[in-house]
Order: C-alpha cells, then sequence, then structure tokens
C-alpha cells in the first residue's frame, strides 16, 4: 500500500498552511493518472479523516472512488457507516486496490469495480451490481471526471469533446436513471459539479460546459427526485489536488503554481471536499435539495 500523507485536519490553525503550498514540481501522467505518483501525496483522508456514525447502514455508490475527491468520499463513507462500490478506470486498478485494502483492512465492506462510464450499458450495468451486492441503493456519488486542457479551441477536436461529455454528463444521466428506481425515501444523489461552471478557464472549453450542465441537471432532476423523497445536490471544488491535474487537467507549467490564485494561497486537498458530500449524503441534509455547494478555496460561487 502507498504511504498517505498525514494531516490533521481537526486542530485549529491557519487553513493557508494547513496543507501544502505552491510551488510544486513539474510532475506529467498519462491520462488518467495514478494518486500514488503525486508529489506531494494527496490527503483524501487515509490517516486524518474520523467518522461518526452519519451513514450507519448506508450503501453507497462512488464513481471515480479510486482517487482524488472520489476517494476521499469513499473513504469518509465508509467510516461514516456505510458500505461502498467503487467504481474506476482499469488503469487505475493500483489506487483502487490501495483504498479498498485500507477500507477491507478496517473492517470496513468496499466492492470495486473497474470500467469506463462512457458505455451506457456498463453504468447500467454498474447500478445493477451494486443494488445486488450492497443490498441496495441510498447514496449515488457522481464524482467521476474527465479534464483535459487544450490551448485554443483549433487543438480541440470533436473525439475530445465528446470524450469529455460522454463522461461528465452522458454517465451522469445514465447513472442517475438507473439508480432511482431503486432509491427509497430518504436517498441521496451527489453530483460533482466546479468552480469552471462559473469561472471557466480558457483553455478547459470542453470541461467547463459540461460542469455548468451538471448544476442545471442537478437543479432539474432535484424537483422530479422531491416527489419520490430523494434529495439532489451537487458539490463544486475549487483546485483540489488530485491526479486529474498532472495527467493532462492542467499544463505543467500551471501545475507548478496550481492554487496559488485563490484567497487561501493552496490547491485543496481531497479530504477537504469529503464532509460536505457525507453531509449531503446524510440524513442531516433532509431540508436540502437542488444546492450545489461551493469548495473552492475563497472563490466564491455566485
Amino acid at each position: 500500500m502507498a504511504k498517505h500523507a498525514t494531516y490533521d485536519p481537526y486542530t485549529m490553525r491557519d487553513p493557508r498552511t494547513q496543507y501544502p503550498q505552491p510551488d510544486f514540481s513539474k510532475q506529467p501522467q498519462p491520462a488518467p493518472g495514478l494518486a500514488a505518483d503525486m508529489v506531494p501525496k494527496p490527503d483524501h483522508g487515509e490517516t486524518s479523516y474520523r467518522g461518526n456514525g452519519r451513514l450507519k447502514g448506508r450503501k453507497a455508490l462512488v464513481t471515480g472512488g479510486d482517487s482524488g475527491i472520489g476517494r476521499a468520499a469513499a473513504i469518509a463513507f465508509a467510516r461514516e457507516g456505510a458500505s461502498v462500490m467503487i467504481n474506476y478506470l482499469p488503469e487505475e486498478q493500483e489506487d483502487a486496490d490501495d483504498v479498498i485494502a485500507l477500507l477491507t483492512g478496517e473492517g470496513h465492506t468496499v466492492f470495486g469495480v473497474p470500467g469506463d462510464l462512457k458505455d451506457e450499458a456498463f453504468c447500467k450495468q454498474l447500478v445493477a451490481r451494486a443494488v445486488k451486492d450492497l443490498g441496495g441503493l441510498d447514496i449515488l456519488a457522481n464524482v467521476a471526471g474527465r479534464q483535459q486542457f487544450a490551448k485554443s479551441i483549433a487543438d480541440l477536436d470533436s473525439a475530445a469533446f465528446q470524450a469529455t461529455f460522454q463522461t461528465n454528463v452522458f454517465a451522469l444521466f445514465w447513472l442517475c436513471k438507473a439508480a432511482l428506481p431503486h432509491m427509497p425515501p430518504g436517498a441521496a444523489i451527489v453530483n460533482t459539479a466546479s468552480i469552471q461552471a462559473y469561472e471557466p478557464s480558457d483553455i478547459l472549453l470542453d470541461y467547463a460546459p459540461t460542469k455548468a450542465a451538471i448544476v442545471a441537471f442537478t437543479k432539474a432532476l432535484a424537483k422530479q427526485a422531491a416527489e419520490k423523497g430523494i434529495r439532489v445536490n451537487a458539490v463544486a471544488p475549487g483546485p483540489v489536488w488530485t491526479p486529474l491535474q498532472p495527467s493532462g487537467g492542467q499544463p505543467q507549467d500551471k501545475l507548478v503554481e496550481f492554487g496559488k490564485n485563490v484567497p487561501l494561497k493552496r490547491p485543496g486537498q481531497p479530504v477537504e471536499c469529503a464532509p460536505v458530500y457525507v453531509l449531503l449524503a446524510s440524513q442531516e441534509a433532509s431540508f436540502i435539495t437542488g444546492e450545489t455547494y461551493g469548495v473552492t478555496g475563497g472563490h466564491m460561487l455566485p
């Protein structure tokens, strides 16, 4: 198992210096990237997240659960008492094995299912398997995403544009459509938007519109799902230190200063997003639906 970053998120301290700050080293990786190869290692909560039984007995499916924000959500859900299934690409097996070993070693129920969310048939199969293996489905956390920068629209071809929308938007639709018939009143869907929905970067011409679509999708679906007693919300992270960034999400020269332009002067760590996913999945958020919560280091949502 890879050595994890160790930070203490519970002792009061200056948030500007609580986690690593830029400058970072250039560290190119092939997509989709591995957390195991990042310097410094991201904190997904492996040693820092403490559970309090807020999701005891729940059954959760988390896409992108091998690394980044999805991994942080999976760890938090498990430590809050949920049984968890994570999905990831086959190329991310090393990271997936790491988190599965961690959680099973702690006595949690966790399943891993590799597969590509760009495939509608696989999305349907994934939900069916989650319902079967977990014994139901109470939480769907849609976290997996595709982000590859292009400096100009001339450099962005139709295949890449389509792949980003299939991963970020179409898969979201397929998974929600398949999951909702299995979800009981009190269940929750948590989608993953981005600050890019509101402040799009010029080099993320395909990625930013997908995140705007997720915000609108979340609001619309929340109105439908409310009639079934199911809540639908989204989290909108700002710059977060995940494999998405060095594996083509950012140019290497921008990676060096990643997060420096937010008021807190550093990127967020995946574990800093986890409590928001837990809140929105839990009964404590019983009167919250159709909302988008920012975790942005001070770049405020409108």
